[in-house]
């Protein structure tokens, strides 16, 4: 009885020593985790999407509370000459593998998307992995907010085959059109837009 009392103090004081230099472990990479994101997979995404930039949108980035939630998204700006004139937001929505990762640009003097660009997925090799490709994702340059498949009447062309990565690429686009629209006020008031 005495044999059991002590192994299981024992091991819960091993299991305790794991879990705090497991939680500093958490806490002490978190932070280089994240730039490791922002520069290797947000990063490129966010050059494909903006363009005549003279600002860093990584390092310019800011937080912003979504209306009527207690979640925040960074948006990424596109400054030039002190000027913003782009941003890109970063959304996902539910594919076949996973979740499909997509970063939305929004120029902002004519109201259109600059363009997309896929940031995560884990969709079938050949098959959904092609709304990566620049065949797909080229058809939401200069695009209007307005977006959805053709096959919902819409004018984007799906991948044939992939009906889920498409759909969930579409999904997150008009996400990230949500949440622009929600913020746009706090963008205003962040980078001195007029109305």
């Amino acid at each position: 009885m005495k044999e059991s009392i002590k192994m299981i103090v024992v091991l819960t004081l091993i299991c305790g020593m794991f879990s705090v230099t497991l939680a500093s472990l958490k806490e002490a990479t978190e932070e280089r985790i994240e730039e490791q994101v922002l520069t290797y997979v947000q990063g490129p995404a966010i050059s494909t999407v903006l363009s005549g930039y003279d600002n860093s949108p990584v390092k310019d980035r800011k937080k912003f509370t979504i209306p009527g939630t207690e979640n925040e998204i960074a948006v990424f700006p596109a400054i030039q000459n002190g000027k913003l004139h782009g941003l890109a937001i970063e959304t996902f929505a539910k594919g076949y593998g996973g979740n499909v990762g997509v970063m939305v640009g929004f120029n902002i003097g004519d109201g259109n998307l600059s363009g997309i660009g896929i940031t995560t997925m884990k969709e079938t090799p050949g098959v959904g992995s092609k709304v990566a490709g620049h065949g797909f994702t080229s058809q939401f340059k200069e695009h209007s907010y307005a977006v959805d498949l053709s096959a919902n009447g819409g004018n984007i062309d799906g991948i044939a085959g992939a009906t889920i990565s498409s759909t969930a690429t579409v999904e997150a686009v008009k996400q990230a059109v949500k949440i622009f629209k929600k913020i746009k006020p706090q963008i205003k008031a962040a980078w001195q837009l007029e109305s």
